[in-house]
């Protein structure tokens, strides 16, 4: 079944397909299990390619970006893992809008844009995904997100089919979208609604953000950003901190002592490891303050 599949992959023009790739290589907690097959995607034609055989063949398929905001367990992940490589990569100016490529990624796009003296996009300087994740989960930051800029996104569903999904199609809340729930597809493109704004100054206001999370979030060592999304009114760093629980390890899986809401990696630790320590963390709050902390990581994989 294997040969078959990867024959058939050849056959469609697919070139980089990867056996049993180790997925701690492509996330930034440096943990998680193997996937089955990791396929590097350069173009629009070729994704779609992809996706013909994979629905020819019948298995799970998920879309991974840079890998932050992400935690695969150990036994790894069963069917086709797929990432937007440099043929997605792109940006272009219309005026005031921006159209990206799924691939492309946040932090350079919201430096690019604030260059171009266009405001809006500063937020994204502190999300370290690309704009295919971002969309997908309605990235944000520093009291902004994607909701509040998107135009459109061009996705490719799971059916073959491709659509163009308005911001309110998308069906943006708090960190998540329609894609997350009731619409398998991938995000190949999306269109950006700026402002025009004066060039120094949002580059200076990008610069101050991208400063403060640099000295404020633990970024020299293997994490995956906030672990907990905030409850209603509060903040789960300093729920987290209160309770006692800044630096707290389980194996090399660590509560940051720089932002209680990050679990950074001190060297070996394991997928299981950092699941460990959410589920302290999440008993710990729920029997001292009566809440209850959610995961933001998406977590996958097989244990």
């Amino acid at each position: 079944m294997r040969k078959r599949f990867i024959e058939d992959l050849i056959h469609v023009g697919v070139q980089d397909i990867k056996e049993n790739e180790p997925l701690s290589r492509h996330t930034t907690w440096k943990v998680g299990g193997p996937a089955d097959f990791l396929i590097n995607v350069q173009t629009k034609n070729e994704l779609e390619n992809v996706m013909k055989v994979i629905g020819k063949h019948k298995l799970p398929w998920r879309v991974i970006g840079r890998g932050s905001n992400l935690l695969v367990r150990d036994g790894g992940i069963r069917g086709v893992v797929l990432k937007l490589d440099k043929g997605f990569e792109y940006f272009e100016f219309q005026g005031t809008r921006v159209i990206a490529g799924g691939g492309t990624s946040t932090v350079m796009l919201a430096t690019k844009t604030a260059r171009q003296g266009l405001t809006g996009f500063e937020f994204a300087g502190g999300i370290p995904g690309n704009i295919g994740g971002a969309v997908y989960m309605n990235g944000g930051a520093h009291g902004s997100d994607v909701s509040e800029v998107l135009v459109s996104a061009e996705v490719l569903l799971e059916s073959g089919e491709w659509v163009t999904l308005t911001n309110e199609q998308l069906a943006f809340s708090y960190r998540t979208s329609v894609l997350q729930k009731d619409l398998r597809g991938i995000v190949t493109e999306a269109t950006f609604q700026l402002e025009a704004g004066d060039a120094v100054a949002i580059t200076e206001a990008l610069t101050r953000f991208k400063d403060r999370r640099r000295q404020t979030q633990p970024l020299q060592l293997p994490c995956a950003g906030s672990v907990f999304r905030n409850p209603t009114g509060d903040f789960s760093g300093r729920l987290i901190e209160e309770a006692g629980l800044r630096g707290y390890r389980i194996g090399d899986a660590e509560v940051s002592t720089m932002h209680c809401n990050f679990i950074v990696n001190r060297g070996q630790a394991t997928a299981q490891n950092v699941l460990d320590l959410i589920a302290h963390v999440q008993k710990t709050i729920r029997e001292k303050y009566h809440v209850e902390l959610e995961p933001e990581v998406q977590v996958i994989g097989e244990a």
